[in-house]
Formats: C-alpha cells, sequence, structure tokens
C-alpha cells in the first residue's frame, strides 16, 4: 500500500471512530483486520418504517491501491432484495461507485449514500429485474412485501458477525 493511500485510510478511520455515535445507518464501519486498512466490513441498519426495517446488513468492503483516484469495490454479503443490488453476488448498482466517483467521497460518506439508497431504491437501473419491475408497475405493496420477506429471512442476526 503506498503511503498517499495508508494516509487516506488511516485519516478516514480516525474520522469513522470519533463520528461513530453520529450514525444510526451504519452499526459497524471498520477494517477486517486492524492492520489491512485496504479492507474492511460495514453493518447497515435497515432503516426504521420501511421494508428493511430490524434488518442488519453485511457489506464487504476493498479499497484499490489507488485509492482514492478509484473507487472500492463495495458488495453486499448479506442477501438482498433490491431492485439495485444483483441477488446473487450482492454488487451495488451506484452512480457514485461508478461513473460518478470522485476522490472526495469517503467510506462512511458512500455508506451513507447506500443506506440511502435501500429506501429510495432506482428500478431504471437495475440489477434485480423482479424487484424493479414491481416498483415499475406500482405494486409497492408487493414490492415492501418481498423485501420484507428477504429481510426476515437473510438479514443478519448479531452471532452471524
Amino acid at each position: 500500500m503506498s503511503s498517499a493511500v495508508h494516509r487516506r485510510m488511516l485519516k478516514e478511520y480516525l474520522a469513522i471512530q470519533k463520528n461513530s455515535a453520529t450514525r444510526p445507518h451504519l452499526e459497524v464501519l471498520e477494517p477486517v483486520q486492524e492492520d489491512d486498512l485496504l479492507h474492511w466490513r460495514a453493518i447497515l441498519l435497515g432503516t426504521a418504517d420501511s421494508a428493511y426495517e430490524g434488518g442488519r446488513f453485511k457489506l464487504d468492503i476493498v479499497i484499490p491501491t489507488n485509492y482514492p483516484i478509484q473507487p472500492p469495490t463495495i458488495r453486499f454479503v448479506t442477501t438482498i432484495c433490491h431492485p439495485n443490488v444483483h441477488f446473487k453476488t450482492g454488487e451495488i448498482c451506484l452512480d457514485i461507485l461508478k461513473s460518478e466517483w470522485t476522490p472526495s467521497w469517503t467510506l462512511e460518506a458512500i455508506c451513507v449514500a447506500i443506506s440511502s439508497l435501500l429506501t429510495n431504491p432506482e428500478p431504471s437501473s437495475p440489477l434485480n429485474c423482479d424487484a424493479a419491475n414491481l416498483l415499475r408497475c406500482g405494486d409497492i405493496a408487493g414490492y415492501n412485501s418481498l423485501v420484507r420477506m428477504y429481510t426476515g429471512k437473510f438479514a443478519i442476526d448479531e452471532e452471524e458477525e
């Protein structure tokens, strides 16, 4: 890891620790191993009053060696039903992780954006066509029911971390 990447990740790590009490959507954001700042894990909490409420969703975050020039690779480890998340691989379709990436984004800000995506899906650019089609045809109740079912079935328990 270059010294620039190491400095950036250390700065982000310290900011994350400092802000930990002010982010109700994010239970965990930390390196998988303390001596490796290029591999992180996060646990997002389902937003209250949403179909994801009560769910805990684990993310795997891999930092490239040329970060922040290139975005991290982030995927859901927890199976999740969402139009912009591939059901099998956990890949996330989010413009800030692709074409709209800028080095000003931090891991914490990206996690906030992913949390926001959960309750504000973009069915026009789906990775899960079934979920997107429910939203596109206006079946919000059917979509929410499907999301609740998968959240209840797959959202991680504390023991599974």
